[in-house]
């Protein structure tokens, strides 16, 4: 009764976790990025990136993309708390971010797209957003056309 639970829990996480290759830019390892997925972002953000409510944490699937579209909104993924705190070297950070881009929102990735580097996430976590990462966040989702749906404008 355990293993089966244990194997139908296994099974519902594989159903929701991103795809193992995105061929995503600024990339060198997808396996170790998706990896750094897991052990980073996916606790609050979910495996499948759409939030949860209860924890107050944004969707990120079909939206987080959309931040590159606006002015400012490129700076603020480099300094939300979760990607300056992250315990992860700027390189690592770097293609963790492009991977999370690639994987879960590439339909509103730009053409003009250019990854992101070490040095840009190096630069993002010395300022990193405390009290004000919510507020900012409204305000670059208010930016975005067409208006976002859902939990990312929270």
């Amino acid at each position: 009764m355990i293993l089966t639970a244990a194997i139908a829990a296994l099974l519902a996480e594989a159903a929701t976790a991103p795809p193992l290759s995105v061929r995503a830019p600024g990339v060198a390892n997808e396996a170790r990025a998706r990896m750094n997925w897991m052990l980073n972002c996916q606790g609050c953000h979910q495996a499948d990136a759409k939030g949860s409510a209860a924890a107050r944490t944004p969707a990120m699937a079909g939206e987080v993309a959309r931040f590159l579209g606006v002015e400012g909104g490129r700076e603020y993924l480099t300094r939300v708390p979760g990607v300056a705190n992250a315990g992860l070297s700027d390189d690592q950070l770097a293609e963790l971010l492009n991977w999370t881009l690639a994987t879960f929102d590439a339909a509103h990735l730009p053409e003009s797209f250019t990854p992101f580097s070490a040095a840009e996430l190096a630069a993002g976590r010395k300022a990193p957003l405390v009290s004000d990462a919510a507020r900012m966040r409204g305000d670059l989702v208010k930016k975005f056309d067409p208006p976002a749906h859902g939990r990312s404008g929270e």
